[in-house]
């Protein structure tokens, strides 16, 4: 039974240490799907070895990692696809992040809203219809819609803004057909900058709304 466990922790262990050689921005098609299978894998040999024990738990691992590894790659596919049609399809203030498990749509609230207003306004309207077109083609995910800001003027302020501003974002998506229960909106205010607040260009980055669709 020991000799088991030792070979379960060493399958997940090398798993992990795989999945963290995997090169963090993809060179070609397939590392995202490869990045997913060794995931799904040391997830799998986890799963699968916390069932039955003795010697049936390291066979039990090995299918786990097999049955992991073949759902890791099938998200990682799944999402280097819609990525790939995402940057092919939105403008070019729309940035598209495939973060190996799910991937980031940001977009930019000075262009998607007047200053102080969470009244959608500008080009970035037809953005979004693109967008909800993609995620009713690819209806297998759950979509997240953050508001975020700088920390000019008050904090509660600024919640309440990036608040009312996801909100804005996920009603053109509800608009555009993507199912209501897919969708969940809401505010992180100045809480999560992604650059500095120093500057006026590291402001204009952290005034943004993110989208993160997560394969279910």
């Amino acid at each position: 039974m020991i000799r088991a466990k030792s070979s379960v922790v060493l399958l997940c262990a090398g798993t992990i240490a795989l999945a963290g050689c995997v090169t963090p921005e993809p060179q070609n098609g397939n590392t995202r799907t490869q990045n997913g299978a060794l995931i799904g894998a040391g997830l799998g040999a986890v799963i699968g070895g916390t069932r039955e024990s003795g010697s049936d738990r390291l066979k039990n691992a090995a299918v786990g990692a097999a049955v992991g590894a073949i759902l890791g790659a099938g998200v990682g596919s799944y999402l280097d696809q819609q990525a790939e049609e995402l940057n092919r399809d939105l403008g070019n203030d729309v940035d598209v992040t495939n973060n190996g498990d799910h991937l980031v749509v940001t977009m930019p609230q000075d262009v998607l809203f007047a200053v102080d207003s969470a009244s959608l306004t500008g080009s970035l309207q037809n953005d979004l219809r693109t967008l909800a077109h993609s995620l009713n083609q690819y209806p297998d995910s759950t979509v997240e819609v953050i508001g975020h800001t700088d920390n000019t003027g008050d904090a509660g302020y600024n919640q309440d803004l990036s608040s009312r501003r996801a909100t804005s974002v996920a009603t053109v998506l509800r608009n555009s057909g993507v199912a209501s229960h897919r969708i969940r909106a809401f505010g992180r205010g100045e809480n999560e900058p992604v650059a500095t607040n120093l500057t006026h260009e590291g402001r204009a980055q952290n005034r943004r709304v993110e989208i993160i669709i997560r394969p279910n």
